[in-house]
């Protein structure tokens, strides 16, 4: 295994993304991993699966992005080590605020891939939020360690509407979109992304 498998983009290496593949099925994301193809079976669609260096089952943080880009067919995780620009960025931000890997889950508000083979990517439907809303209870009831949930984006944050009646006491801290795009814009998207998640962080200091 290279030395650094832990690092933006690294799961480009061949020989990182074989060693990641060989953690799959590690008891702490297994059950998550079943809830993924039990999705994918329903919808007729790829789901990826979490990233077994994250918390998997017991994650304390759920981080909440829009859905998997056409990209994520070569390597089959939701990952910040991903070789895309937001999942670069999210590693570097979830790094600056102090948030250790193994507290997190990084999941989709719509969890499989919406777009055509080869087509180009695009925005999730409010059709489709709808169409994930009821995946979120049994996501919920496969995290019982959950502390908060940050929603990336205005989609994620809209579409993480049903968590509050789910769990009401469950804080959401929004943050916005990592995309490198939206990210570029203005140096106060990176001050709020950071602000939103050391705020978040903040629930994860108390007894786990």
């Amino acid at each position: 295994m290279p030395d650094s498998p832990d690092a933006p983009k690294s799961l480009r290496d061949p020989a990182v993304l074989d060693a990641r593949r060989a953690m799959a099925d590690a008891p702490h994301v297994r059950p998550l991993r079943a809830f993924a193809r039990t999705i994918a079976a329903e919808r007729g669609a790829e789901v990826p699966d979490p990233d077994p260096l994250d918390g998997g089952v017991e994650a304390r943080l759920l981080l909440l992005l829009e859905t998997p880009g056409p990209s994520i067919g070569r390597t089959g995780f939701v990952s910040r080590d991903n070789a895309t620009g937001t999942a670069a960025n999210l590693f570097r931000f979830l790094a600056e605020a102090g948030i250790a890997r193994r507290d997190t889950l990084i999941w989709n508000a719509v969890p499989w891939v919406i777009h055509a083979p080869g087509a180009l990517n695009r925005a999730p439907r409010r059709s489709e939020a709808t169409a994930a809303a009821p995946y979120f209870a049994p996501l919920l009831a496969l995290l019982p360690r959950l502390a908060v949930v940050v929603p990336a984006g205005r989609f994620a944050h809209e579409a993480a509407a049903p968590l509050a009646a789910l769990r009401p006491d469950l804080p959401v801290v929004p943050i916005p979109h990592p995309s490198p795009t939206y990210v570029c814009t203005s140096p106060s998207v990176r001050e709020r992304i950071l602000a939103g998640l050391t705020q978040a962080a903040s629930h994860l200091a108390g007894p786990p």
